[in-house]
């Protein structure tokens, strides 16, 4: 049965100087639109959000970017959006939370043996990065990766965070495409699993079902032993 630890610092910076830094505006145009967001939305957070989750970690799971009105504006990743309504309910199913949503920080929440980050830490307009952008942050969640036990399982949600995982091992994109429920061997015996990202438009569309993503959830907890 997966051990629950107490996690009540999880909205805290997890290790800042290699996985995120506040203050990074190394992206003109994304550093530019954070100024613009947070001139009309004082009350937002509107900085590179951090992980949010289990520090030692086996299960990492990888967004694309905050959303305007979500983690942009919460500071924690999947809050205050679609895409978190069902990731953490789904999560909450898997025993891999306490709770089954996530409204802001402070709320309580706790996830156990995984911890949730994205390939992008700053709002992107439109939701949108460029590449530079994805590159500019391939240190932080490179470093992110490596410091995962050997086992662990990284759960890319979407290609644009499939491809920066891609990246940080310096594999091929074009022997390494992105498909949902695609499994890659990585070094140290990690896996990288991804899966369509639950965003709105996915689930609505039904490109991503509920069932699919439970699925998904499913074989991520199993290949890093999570049970």
């Amino acid at each position: 049965m997966l051990r629950k630890r107490p996690t009540a610092s999880q909205d805290q910076r997890l290790v800042a100087s290699k996985w995120y830094d506040p203050d990074c505006r190394a992206c003109p145009r994304l550093a530019s639109y954070l100024d613009e967001t947070s001139q009309a939305f004082p009350d937002y957070f509107c900085r590179p959000v951090p992980s949010f989750g289990d520090r030692h970690a086996k299960l990492l799971v990888v967004g694309l970017a905050p959303g305007k009105h979500g983690a942009n504006a919460t500071g924690r990743p999947f809050t205050g959006d679609h895409a978190g309504l069902l990731l953490y309910r789904i999560l909450h199913q898997h025993g891999l939370s306490n709770k089954p949503e996530s409204t802001a920080k402070g709320d309580g929440l706790s996830l156990y043996g995984c911890r949730i980050t994205n390939a992008v830490k700053c709002l992107p307009p439109e939701n949108r990065p460029i590449g530079s952008e994805v590159r500019n942050c391939i240190g932080f969640i490179g470093a992110e990766i490596h410091d995962l036990p050997k086992g662990a399982v990284i759960l890319a949600l979407g290609k644009v965070a499939h491809d920066a995982v891609i990246r940080v091992f310096e594999l091929k994109l074009s022997t390494h495409k992105f498909r949902h429920g695609g499994e890659i061997t990585l070094r140290d015996d990690r896996i990288l699993l991804s899966s369509y990202h639950c965003s709105r438009y996915n689930t609505q569309t039904g490109r991503l079902t509920e069932q699919m993503f439970t699925k998904i959830i499913s074989r991520a907890k199993q290949l890093s032993g999570l049970v």
